[in-house]
């Protein structure tokens, strides 16, 4: 074997790997939205105060911050949280994350966001995998 040209795999800590996939996933959704602004009359909807069939209230972006701040936050309690809190976290928050990223889908849903779509949703997917599988303490 030759092992001058191999290279060294470092095992990452589930917690690290979590922490990855919810910024991976919050920097789709900021692209996502902010892409968003690109498609045709959208930001005259928004000028008129209106997403989608919502008006734009402080409501509506109290909800928008709030769904937005449950990823944002889960970068952080990834890694701060004890691994029992942890677990169970990771895989309720990503699992009430997934119809919301499909809700997004309602209405006009271009290539992008269908794309987009699928790709946050195999990240969420991903975080209830490694959490559910998180490592056992061999006892």
């Amino acid at each position: 074997m030759n092992t001058q040209n191999s290279l060294e795999d470092i095992k990452v800590n589930v917690k690290l790997k979590l922490a990855t996939l919810w910024t991976s996933l919050m920097f789709l959704i900021i692209y996502l939205d902010y892409f968003h602004l690109y498609m045709p009359s959208k930001i005259d909807d928004i000028l008129k105060g209106r997403v989608f069939v919502f008006d734009i209230t402080q409501g509506f972006l109290l909800v928008a911050l709030a769904l937005v701040a449950i990823p944002a936050l889960m970068i952080f309690l990834s890694v701060a949280l004890p691994p029992n809190v942890n677990r169970w976290t990771n895989i309720i928050a990503a699992a009430v994350n997934i119809p919301f990223i499909l809700f997004n889908l309602a209405g006009e849903a271009w290539i992008h966001m269908v794309v987009g779509a699928v790709i946050q949703v195999v990240l969420l997917c991903l975080i209830i995998h490694y959490a559910w599988k998180w490592p056992r303490i061999a006892t």
